[in-house]
């Protein structure tokens, strides 16, 4: 998709989900489009109406650092979602080198020891495109679409069992796109338009997430699960960038020390008991 595109397209679906009422302007009788007329984010902005247009159909790519900040307020855009919009802003020219890696992306030794040294803790590594890199035991013990090689996004989307897995379905689904979004940038990723693109086809609840342009780059947080064996677990998770590998980003799982969920998780790390022996049979 053309930068110019992407940048009009970001404008216009966030100022549609703006009320009047959000930003302390009445509502003005019957409205044909959802949110704020472009005449009001122009308003807001300080800008003028005909300048605010060219931004939206793409007729002005470059505006300057203020003209973004004052659009952003207007939008009420928190600090990641400001920053993609600059992001967009600040595009490099059409022609201009693809943005991605050259080669399969890998863990280092060390990173890949660690992990399987932390033998109570959930962790894992993925990359840019969200594709398992690394995975400890308890890890994929916690869920089997966490092993190396699993895109975990497509994962959580395409296979129906991962709707009952995690109990927040809907809000994992929503932070995970506007994550994946935060990673889109304004500079081309074949590969991750190909995963966007799949998974638009694929899946209508993603391709509803993706139309909503919501960007952020949550990096820790609360998940609920359902795990077949031990149960519900409500477990905290952080997210690491891993400074030696750009993309890269170390995911670790924890329960609540003496919660009920700290209990189960700990049942995962112990070693499935030996299988019973074979009765001798009955002497005749």
């Amino acid at each position: 998709m053309a930068t110019a595109s992407r940048l009009g397209d970001y404008l216009r679906a966030r100022r549609e989900r703006i009320r009047p009422a959000d930003v302390g302007l009445p509502e003005g009788g019957r409205r044909r489009v959802p949110g704020l007329r472009r005449e009001e984010v122009a308003l807001l902005a300080g800008i003028s109406v005909e300048y605010y247009l060219r931004l939206e159909q793409g007729r002005d790519q470059h505006p300057s650092h203020q003209v973004l900040s004052s659009i952003a307020r207007a939008l009420q855009l928190d600090t990641d979602a400001e920053r993609y919009l600059t992001q967009l802003a600040a595009a490099p020219a059409p022609g201009a080198a693809r943005r991605g890696p050259t080669g399969p992306e890998r863990v280092s030794h060390d990173v890949q020891t660690l992990i399987d040294n932390w033998t109570t803790t959930p962790a894992l590594v993925h990359g840019r495109y969200m594709t398992t890199l690394a995975a400890n035991a308890m890890a994929v013990a916690l869920n089997p679409f966490f092993a190396p090689g699993v895109n975990t996004l497509r994962a959580a989307f395409l296979e129906p069992s991962m709707r009952d897995f995690y109990r927040d379905w809907d809000a994992m689904t929503a932070k995970s796109v506007a994550y994946l979004r935060s990673l889109v940038g304004a500079a081309e990723d074949p590969r991750l338009a190909e995963l966007i693109g799949e998974l638009s086809l694929r899946s209508e609840r993603f391709r509803t997430l993706w139309g909503r342009q919501d960007v952020r780059q949550k990096t820790s947080g609360r998940t609920l699960l359902r795990h077949p064996q031990v149960g519900p677990l409500d477990l905290h998770y952080e997210k690491l960038a891993l400074p030696s590998a750009p993309g890269q980003m170390l995911v670790t799982y924890h329960a609540e020390p003496g919660s009920p969920s700290y209990g189960r998780l700990q049942l995962l790390a112990r070693p499935a008991p030996d299988p019973e022996p074979a009765a001798a049979p009955p002497r005749r």
